[in-house]
């Protein structure tokens, strides 16, 4: 059985050494892939959006508003945002400009985009900035010497604002409803487990499942999802081994991700190319693996979890509409617009 560790060492080591595949062949259009009750059609001509007029690079994070809308995220410069009905029709564009917006969250009827240059700002659906947060390191948050590279963003109930500096000194920042800085937790460790610690706190969620709001950070080097109360302490984790997860996108009772580095067997390594998308449920059991294996437990341990059909390169977000399909966004993926899984089961 290898171990957390096991895990853990490859996946550093193999950082120098990761590989790139072509994109994707269409022959998987019309797949169904998943397990038990979440399986779903794989609909990859989703997108009606002409490449010519509406370029992408990297499709990051996409959300549904509550008239249904979906708004993609890109690092595209000239295209933001672009903005779809659930047919895949595009309605709309704007952008801001970022070369690095990474992190989409929508709350309250507004925006919330990080862009990994150091830029957390909070806008109206048409694109206008109402609120940018202030720069960690500019703001004396942080040393001079700390880096800071936002990568995803998560709003309480209170409206107080959280912050995962997950490509950068590895914070989670908490700012009130004004952008006035309160506290942070975490910071850097190279720890095969270190609760309240991060390698790559690449995500943020909150997670009112259980009745008590708690917050849901991505651990992506470690494999791992952990849960905090709202002022930093731990209170859970789930291990993930294989698979090194996107942001945590919580809706209904369950718990979506998109795997977007995967293990080979026997070679345990951050791969591009290995990436599929995995759902949890409430208490953290793996239920599915659209583009993976099925999960397997042994002795109530979640064994390592590999990508079986390549359906998908480098799943970077899973969106879930009122209908329950879902839509993949990809990373470094050949300019590839989201994908449509529609809900067989």
């Amino acid at each position: 059985m290898k171990t957390r560790r096991h895990f853990l060492t490859s996946a550093v080591l193999a950082a120098p050494f990761v590989n790139t595949l072509a994109k994707t062949a269409p022959e998987f259009h019309g797949t169904i892939i998943g397990h038990g009750t979440h399986r779903y059609r794989v609909d990859k001509l989703w997108s009606q959006a002409d490449a010519a007029k509406t370029p992408v690079k990297d499709c990051h994070e996409m959300v549904q508003v509550p008239d249904g809308r979906l708004f993609l995220l890109t690092n595209h410069k000239q295209n933001n945002v672009l903005i779809y009905d659930t047919k895949g029709a595009l309605l709309g564009q704007w952008t801001l400009g970022m070369n690095g917006a990474h992190g989409l969250t929508f709350h309250d009827g507004h925006l919330y985009i990080c862009d990994t240059t150091g830029r957390v700002v909070k806008a109206t659906l048409d694109g206008q900035i109402v609120l940018e947060l202030p720069h960690a390191v500019k703001a004396g948050i942080y040393k001079p010497s700390e880096a800071y590279a936002p990568t995803e963003s998560a709003v309480a109930p209170n409206g107080d604002i959280y912050v995962a500096d997950g490509y950068g000194s590895q914070y989670v920042l908490r700012f009130d409803k004004d952008g006035k800085f309160i506290s942070k937790f975490g910071g850097k460790s190279t720890q095969p487990t270190n609760p309240g610690k991060f390698m790559q706190a690449h995500g943020v969620a909150i997670d009112s499942r259980g009745g008590e709001p708690l917050l849901v950070v991505t651990e992506r080097v470690r494999n791992e999802f952990n849960w905090f109360k709202l002022d930093g302490t731990h209170v859970r984790g789930v291990y993930l081994p294989g698979a090194y997860v996107s942001r945590p996108v919580i809706h209904g009772k369950h718990l979506y991700s998109g795997v977007c580095f995967g293990a080979k067997p026997d070679d345990y390594r951050m791969w591009q190319g290995r990436g599929f998308v995995t759902i949890l449920d409430e208490t953290g059991v793996v239920m599915s693996n659209p583009g993976g294996l099925p999960p397997t437990y042994a002795e109530g341990r979640l064994q390592a979890m590999l990508q079986d059909k390549p359906v998908f390169n480098n799943c970077h977000d899973v969106c879930v509409d009122t209908h329950g399909d879902l839509y993949v966004c990809q990373w470094n993926s050949g300019n590839v617009y989201p994908y449509k899984l529609h809900r067989e089961a």
